[in-house]
């Protein structure tokens, strides 16, 4: 079984192909870079996700070999994520589905890394640490479901580093920023000190 599945959930747009033992036949890859310091704005996202989706699904079947009839199913974020940018995802999806008549599945942004997590770690019942940028959660299956056990309250760490990052002046095209900021932290041995409070179940 072969598979096409579109993320469009914030300013990246994938566009990946994989076969039913996890093997990953292509993966594109766009980002709408927003000006400086300014943030994702959901509209303009949306607008580059829609001006280069064709060309990424065109590689996507170019790198893999792939022909679009050779498809089994057709995969896409349904959320969470900013909407402007999944409907983009979700209308390509859509499309692609019935032009090829084949099945479309939604797929929830978070369990999807998770069992990525899963696969690519071989693990059968993990509990999960998820930290992306608009979550930072605890996560466990329990019964025949996944479950939140714990998550921040004010801001997400991914979504921390990412700030921190941006306003430490951090940037690179094939880099997160989380690395971003590990690669500087390893250049100091100079350890500082940070105390911390903790009230109640935060």
């Amino acid at each position: 079984m072969i598979s096409l599945g579109i993320e469009s959930s914030a300013d990246k747009l994938g566009v990946g192909i994989i076969d039913d033992k996890g093997n990953v036949l292509s993966n594109i890859r766009r980002t709408y870079k927003p000006p400086y310091g300014s943030g994702i704005h959901p509209r303009e996202a949306s607008e580059f996700h829609s001006s280069t989706m064709p060309g990424a699904i065109e590689d996507a079947f170019q790198e893999s070999g792939i022909k679009p009839n050779e498809i089994d199913l057709i995969s896409f974020t349904k959320g969470p994520g900013l909407g402007p940018c999944l409907r983009i995802g979700a209308v390509t999806a859509r499309t692609l589905s019935l032009s090829l008549n084949k099945p479309l599945i939604a797929v929830n942004h978070p369990i999807a890394h998770v069992e990525i997590g899963r696969l690519v770690g071989g693990l059968d019942d993990p509990v999960v640490l998820y930290v992306s940028g608009g979550n930072t959660q605890v996560i466990a299956f329990s019964e025949k479901r996944y479950r939140v056990f714990g998550e921040t309250i004010d801001i997400p760490v991914g979504n921390c580093l990412d700030v921190f990052g941006r306003n430490a002046g951090l940037s690179d095209k094939e880099k997160p920023m989380g690395r971003l900021i590990e690669l500087e932290a390893l250049k100091s041995s100079n350890y500082v000190f940070i105390p911390y409070v903790i009230k109640g179940m935060d």
